[in-house]
């Protein structure tokens, strides 16, 4: 199979979907590798490096044109002229993003396998869960950044001075997203308030994080509650699919202190925070009721290195059962077949075809 390696054109995103190694990985087993022109440069992966694997470096045209095409982010607005009944393999948050790149995807019959969708034997999200973790250790270190006073913070410090601990952080979601948030907090030094559904998970999540951590069940009052006092919010929820719950709402925003710093890593999935709407890396912030809003929409972008090699770890093997076997691959592995979306002009997703009131279509 012809399997093609996207240049990402998303605002300060340097990630890439494949690797040198993973090229090489491929081109043994006979598959032909075609690289755009400068696609792992952000990565610290030169052309020469993937001449080297055995790939091919093409123009954006021709990489498109192949039969595969493994991205990071799903295709933005330039690029939907190239979408043409291929296979894209990326991540796609459809429920999240503009209903414009669906519509897109079904007219052009393309066959759209979503890395966040994808599951494996236990139930888990396996290409989503390492970005997942990036993303929840950075929202502590961007909320510590923006919570200084130079800009526009309350001027506290996620951190302990001695044996004293300084700053609050209220984490709602605790799936991968907010225990890596809340473990990142808890390092530094911060009151760690983890609002979770299940009580019963309280020892587990504090053998993740540590003994200091603070479970709150999570209900509007709970989470209003614990607001009032909070410098750093972190959105950490998930829908596996599906839009974002809106568990914050404005009325609890304006409770918030001045100064104090939100940060919804569920944007991708539309945000769990009723004032929050996406955000890029060249403008990340605004402020609302006083408040400052990070809602960058590929926080993983900022570390395209460490990002590259984590998410690729995961998606390789599932890239090589695709080129093996095409679409075939996913009578084979019931849970790769949930990243089916979109496929022969129908939408494959119940939760997406739901959150975004569309008619779905099972795929047999």
């Amino acid at each position: 199979m012809q399997v093609a390696v996207i240049k990402e054109t998303k605002a300060r995103e340097n990630r890439v979907a494949l690797t040198p190694q993973g090229a090489a990985a491929l081109v043994a087993r006979k598959h032909q590798v075609l690289v755009e022109r400068g696609a792992g440069l952000g990565s610290g992966f030169s052309d020469q490096d993937y001449r080297q694997a055995g790939g091919l470096i093409v123009s954006t045209t021709a990489a498109w044109a192949s039969d595969l095409i493994v991205k990071v982010k799903e295709p933005q607005a330039s690029e939907y002229r190239y979408l043409n009944k291929q296979i894209v393999f990326t991540y796609f948050h459809l429920a999240g993003v503009a209903p414009a790149l669906t519509q897109t995807l079904l007219a052009s019959s393309t066959t759209a396998i979503a890395y966040e969708t994808v599951e494996d034997a236990s139930g888990g999200l396996p290409l989503l869960a390492p970005m997942s973790a990036v993303a929840g250790s950075m929202a502590v270190t961007i909320g510590n950044y923006y919570l200084a006073r130079f800009n526009g913070g309350k001027g506290v410090l996620l951190s302990k001075l001695f044996d004293e601990r300084f700053g609050k952080v209220v984490v709602v979601g605790d799936g991968v997203v907010g225990l890596h948030a809340a473990r990142v907090a808890d390092s530094l030094g911060a009151q760690v308030f983890l609002c979770g559904l299940h009580p019963k998970r309280e020892a587990e999540l504090a053998a993740f994080v540590s003994k200091d951590l603070n479970f709150v069940v999570s209900t509007s009052d709970n989470i209003a509650a614990e607001l009032e006092d909070a410098d750093l919010l972190i959105g950490a929820v998930l829908q596996r699919g599906a839009r974002a719950p809106r568990l914050v709402s404005e009325a609890m925003v304006k409770q918030m202190q001045p100064g104090s710093v939100i940060v919804d890593v569920s944007i991708d999935q539309g945000g769990c925070i009723e004032t929050m709407h996406p955000t890029t890396h060249d403008d990340p912030v605004y402020v609302k009721h006083g408040v400052i809003h990070y809602g960058v929409t590929n926080m993983p972008g900022a570390y395209p290195r460490l990002s590259t090699l984590a998410l690729t770890q995961a998606t390789l093997p599932y890239v090589l059962k695709l080129a093996d076997s095409g679409l075939a691959a996913l009578d084979d592995d019931s849970g790769f077949a949930l990243g089916l979306n979109t496929h022969e002009g129908k939408i494959t997703c119940e939760a997406v075809a739901q959150a975004l009131g569309l008619s779905g279509a099972d795929v047999s």
